[in-house]
């Protein structure tokens, strides 16, 4: 592999790790203040894909957009994405995760819970939308925007870096200088004493289901952007950006970008190294040596502690 192809290969992995990252911080918020592996937050980023798809479809984009008419485009499909991701993990926060929260019901069960939500809503999704992919509606041209070393970096690699960039920042802002992420931290820290000085445990708890799934659904936008939208999307990423999550620091806003741009870029070499097949296996063996020698991840702080 020359070094052109390498940075080829870098781009490629650090804009499949921005998507990780968007997602791994929904799965690292609530394992904060709940302790909980939401396993349906992946169905939450499938959700979001075909919000975008939902929006665009409705409004018909031009055969040969303007640049103000392909940004307006792009930024209907983020908010569509996004508000209906994060509607449904709205819902499955008060009609799944509550109630059981509110009986103290164990640990495995929240877990079922989420496994059966997450079979629940791809079933539903392919139910509703059909079995096949659905390719996202064209909302501009693709081309190559500027070179870094001989490599070229599109719009839409652009489109998604930019946009997770925006969204890590403002995640990063509210957790760490916002009332909201006050709360976060502390029931994340200690829930009883918390609820004690006054925090609105259901409160902060669904805000921050509403918070992960906002960042979810327009990573499924993204996502639909380079590739399609179908009922199984959620599947292979959400397993990535969970071991994403887990490698950081399960619990660590930071750690979750970390890891999401790690595996990414592993990932992505993988890839061009061996061949597609592999496309998982280096990611992974990546993170089961991180945790042979750091079992708390590469950061190893939870929110509460993260400030």
């Amino acid at each position: 592999m020359s070094l052109s192809d390498s940075w080829d290969v870098l781009v490629l992995g650090l804009v499949l790790g921005s998507l990780y990252a968007v997602i791994a911080i929904g799965y690292t918020l609530v394992y904060g203040v709940l302790q909980l592996l939401n396993f349906a937050h992946s169905e939450v980023f499938m959700a979001g894909g075909f919000g975008g798809v939902i929006a665009l479809t409705i409004v018909e984009p031009a055969v040969d957009p303007s640049g103000m008419q392909s940004a307006v485009y792009v930024l209907l499909g983020i908010c569509a994405g996004a508000i209906l991701g994060g509607t449904i993990a709205f819902g499955l926060e008060k009609a799944a995760y509550r109630p059981l929260r509110r009986r103290n019901a164990p640990r495995l069960v929240f877990l079922i819970t989420a496994i059966g939500a997450s079979f629940f809503l791809y079933n539903l999704a392919g139910k509703l939308f059909g079995r096949y992919p659905i390719a996202m509606p064209t909302m501009y041209e693709n081309k190559t925007v500027f070179t870094v070393f001989g490599t070229r970096v599109s719009i839409t690699q652009l489109i998604i870096v930019g946009a997770a960039l925006v969204m890590l920042a403002a995640v990063d802002v509210i957790v760490n200088r916002t009332k909201l992420g006050s709360g976060i931290r502390a029931v994340a820290q200690d829930p009883e004493v918390a609820s004690l000085m006054g925090v609105d445990i259901d409160k902060v708890v669904s805000r921050t289901f509403v918070l992960g799934g906002l960042l979810g659904g327009v990573a499924g936008f993204l996502f639909g952007t380079n590739l399609q939208v179908e009922y199984t999307m959620g599947f292979l990423p959400g397993i990535t950006a969970f071991a994403a999550a887990v490698l950081g620091g399960i619990g660590n806003v930071r750690g979750a970008v970390l890891g999401g741009l790690l595996l990414g870029v592993v990932e992505a070499f993988t890839v061009e190294i061996w061949s597609d097949a592999w496309r998982y296996v280096g990611a992974f063996a990546v993170l089961v040596l991180v945790l042979m020698f750091r079992p708390t991840g590469l950061l190893g702080e939870r929110v509460g502690r993260a400030a």
